[in-house]
């Protein structure tokens, strides 16, 4: 493995769209979604041990899911658990790692992934990494792993690429649409030269930190004012002070889509954001009838099509339900039309307003 080699896991979101599972307490990457035997966060650690060390891998996530990271990675360094006080989206958070490493590597080229992606193909997954680690040690590029559209799903961000290749395998990246209308997504499908957004980014580090400078320099600022105590006794000191003054914005809105050196490799391997419930159906074991069932004690009559989460000691019985996302936990129930799965959002306002902040 090569000791240049560093990968940073984002697991500070809270995965509201996988809600009631899903709290702000204990949000989707801690949770065995899919019935696995592992959670999203450690099919995630254990997918990258095999492409760098565990000395070189981050974990980013929010001060209250530190706990939660060490009893569910305890193979990584305690002080590879970086604790942001703040959420402000996977620009701050990239930026931290990069500085982080920039001192302690000069040298060094990063992985910034999701801890919540589903990666069914993982020999191509690490080959396909180590395509984009290869082309940015030698290329000043800022490199985004892009999935062949499946359907004209809307909950995706979507990438145009040229049709001519840079290098094998590799393009340049000509725009990026943050979760077009189904007409368009259905356009951007039948052109052939647009990808889904998976979120997995690689770069050299001193080149994003350039790329933070020229593109974010409000958050470059602020980071390279404390860019000394960084791996020091003062860096969570450091961070405190720094995070109030970041602005809340992603990677892709904030570097990506201004950067001019932005490719993209077309990847081959089973991949899902598990951003919403459908999309854990689509990923599951289904009976004759289309049902997707976690719960050992689901009798489904007259149902199809649904996704069925409960608990194992429960006795459920659906008749008669067509396309619907069924979840039970311990204190709320959610019934809801899949189609209307990405209004959950919404609806969580509404429970909010009326039940306050217990059931989120």
């Amino acid at each position: 493995m090569n000791k240049h080699h560093y990968v940073a896991i984002m697991a500070g979101g809270i995965g509201s769209r996988f809600w009631p599972m899903s709290r702000t307490d204990f949000p989707k990457q801690f949770l065995d979604i899919l019935g696995t035997g592992k959670t999203l966060i450690q099919q995630t650690f254990d997918r990258y041990t095999k492409l760098v060390s565990r000395e070189n891998i981050f974990i980013v996530t929010a001060q209250e899911y530190v706990p939660i990271v060490k009893k569910q990675v305890p193979g990584i360094p305690e002080e590879n658990i970086l604790a942001e006080p703040s959420r402000k989206n996977t620009a701050p958070c990239i930026a931290y790692v990069a500085f982080k490493l920039l001192n302690k590597d000069p040298n060094a080229l990063m992985i910034a992934a999701p801890a919540d992606n589903l990666v069914l193909g993982t020999d191509e997954f690490i080959k396909t990494s180590r395509k984009a680690l290869d082309f940015v040690d030698h290329i000043n590029a800022l490199v985004t792993i892009g999935i062949n559209p499946a359907n004209p799903n809307t909950g995706y961000g979507y990438i145009q690429h040229d049709t001519t290749s840079a290098t094998p395998d590799i393009y340049k990246v000509k725009t990026f649409t943050e979760k077009p209308s189904l007409e368009l997504a259905k356009t951007f499908i039948a052109s052939g030269d647009f990808l889904w957004n998976a979120g997995i980014f690689t770069w050299k580090v001193k080149n994003v930190v350039a790329a933070f400078e020229k593109y974010l320099p409000e958050i470059y600022d602020v980071f390279a004012a404390e860019r000394d105590k960084f791996n020091t006794p003062q860096e969570a000191e450091a961070i405190e002070s720094i995070y109030p003054q970041c602005t809340n914005i992603s990677i892709d809105f904030g570097v990506m889509e201004k950067a001019d050196n932005v490719y993209v490799i077309p990847a081959t391997f089973g991949w899902s954001d598990l951003g919403t419930w459908t999309s854990a159906w689509d990923n599951m074991e289904k009976d004759y009838f289309g049902n997707a069932v976690a719960g050992k004690k689901v009798i489904a009559v007259d149902a199809k099509n649904c996704m069925v989460h409960v608990p194992d000691n429960k006795l459920v019985l659906l008749q008669g339900m067509d396309e619907f996302i069924i979840v039970d936990t311990k204190d709320v129930l959610l019934i809801c039309k899949k189609e209307k799965e990405q209004e959950i959002k919404e609806y969580l306002a509404d429970v909010r307003r009326n039940m306050g902040e217990k059931y989120l």
